[in-house]
């Protein structure tokens, strides 16, 4: 699978934008992907922000649940938790 347009699909996530983030994973983003720059996974960066919405289609397209994120040293269910997610958690959990 292509890295993509890393940086503007983690910017769609971060921004809370679910049809760019849609459009990106479409076009064959590597849903995972650990930019060397970002180091942050896109899924815990739209937990962070607080955008339930992302977080969850992203689960949906098969982001990994269990993916520690370098930068904030987190999974995604710790930073939901911390987020207070509730819908994310309950997902996770």
């Amino acid at each position: 699978m292509s890295h993509g347009d890393y940086k503007a699909f983690f910017a769609a996530a971060c921004i809370g934008d679910v049809a760019l983030a849609e459009h990106h994973l479409d076009a064959g983003v590597d849903i995972d992907f650990v930019h060397p720059e970002l180091q942050s996974t896109a899924l815990v960066a739209a937990i962070e922000e607080r955008h339930e919405a992302v977080a969850l289609l992203l689960l949906d397209r098969g982001a990994s649940p269990t993916l520690r994120s370098p930068l904030e040293g987190m999974t995604p269910l710790e930073a939901a938790r911390a987020a207070r997610l509730e819908r994310v958690v309950a997902r996770l959990s």
